[in-house]
């Protein structure tokens, strides 16, 4: 647990507070004093558990959503104060394939401002190192400090949208180069389906609590304060924007992969018909003179089997002549492209 201190007018921010010395910090309203618990062991717990009961005397509901770690982002309001939950990321776990978040729980009263996470926060400590360099953060009031650490917290979820991105488009390339279904390929869209709902998930119901902070909906966070909550609160719609066209365009990616599959397999069936259709009429003459009449027109001809087989042959290039001119086959990627195009080329303008 830390306790970090600022007394009106003084040049820095005061620490190495215990929870005996809280009543007397918390009883001089000009204070600004920030609380926070980490619960790594059942011993920081047992000690959390004690402070928020005890000392500050908050609600035994929210102290057993607040030592729970598998909550849904929510914002609750009391008479002295506000109950928070939001979710930040966990760096070097979570990626475009494993969205994983980790749960802060928080407290904002008058002149108090009160975390509990059991996990560590990037954010947290970015928080403490500028407080710590500067009074200019608690100067303005704990709900001033409460919006930096969510400024904090929704800002490190741009890198990984960023990730999400990037996967998107490799994933996508990939499938275009696809000659046959691979598995291993459509385990990952689902891997990354997966990422964006709960991506998509935690963020809209992020959204909710950060626009109910933002509108003035609680008197704890002052008026002239409101814009600043208001900037995460934007900072977040856009992120909820972003997932939800992730997840339309992963759920494409699933359509895209077998659409490539079957055109694949589409132009396979395709040169099997074509050689099937020149072989068939070069079996037939095959077949029928292969027969063991004695009476056959051309069976005693010293040139028959030359002819015979000329005609074959002539009759094979012929067919080939006449698939190509049809386009069923040797067909390039312009001819393609231009027939996907309804067979224009040139300008597009024109």
């Amino acid at each position: 647990m830390q306790i970090f201190v600022y007394r009106n007018g003084a040049d820095s921010v005061e620490e190495g507070f215990t929870k005996d010395d809280l009543p007397e910090l918390l009883a001089d309203e000009t204070n600004v004093v920030w609380v926070d618990i980490r619960g790594e062991t059942p011993e920081h717990v047992a000690e959390a558990k004690e402070l928020l009961t005890n000392v500050f005397k908050f609600h035994r509901l929210t102290i057993e959503d607040c030592i729970e770690t598998r909550n849904q982002p929510k914002v609750e309001a009391f008479e002295k104060y506000i109950y928070f939950i939001v979710h930040g990321i966990k760096p070097g776990e979570t990626g475009p394939t494993n969205f994983v978040t980790k749960e802060l729980d928080g407290y904002l009263g008058p002149n108090y401002v009160v975390t509990f996470h059991v996990e560590r926060f990037r954010s947290i400590k970015a928080v403490k190192e500028k407080i710590r360099s500067s009074t200019f953060v608690c100067q303005r009031g704990a709900a001033y400090l409460l919006h930096s650490i969510l400024d904090q917290i929704v800002d490190l979820y741009m890198p990984i949208v960023d990730d999400f991105d990037k996967a998107i488009n490799d994933i996508e390339e990939r499938v275009f180069d696809l000659r046959r279904s691979n598995n291993e390929i459509l385990g990952e869209i689902m891997d990354l389906r997966r990422s964006v709902a709960r991506m998509r998930r935690i963020s809209s119901r992020q959204l909710e609590v950060l626009y109910r902070l933002s509108h003035g909906e609680f008197p704890q966070i002052p008026a002239h304060l409101l814009p600043f909550y208001r900037d995460v609160h934007d900072h977040l719609v856009r992120i909820t924007d972003i997932s939800e066209g992730y997840r339309d365009l992963v759920s494409s990616l699933f359509d895209i992969h077998f659409s490539v599959v079957t055109n694949r397999t589409n132009d396979v069936m395709k040169t099997l018909a074509v050689v099937s259709a020149i072989i068939l009429p070069l079996s037939l003459i095959a077949g029928i003179y292969g027969m063991n009449f004695e009476n056959m027109p051309e069976l005693k001809s010293a040139y028959g089997y030359f002819l015979t087989l000329g005609g074959m042959l002539a009759l094979a290039v012929g067919l080939l002549v006449y698939f190509w001119r049809k386009g069923w086959i040797f067909e390039s990627s312009e001819q393609k492209s231009n027939v996907a195009n309804g067979g224009h080329s040139g300008d597009p303008d024109e």
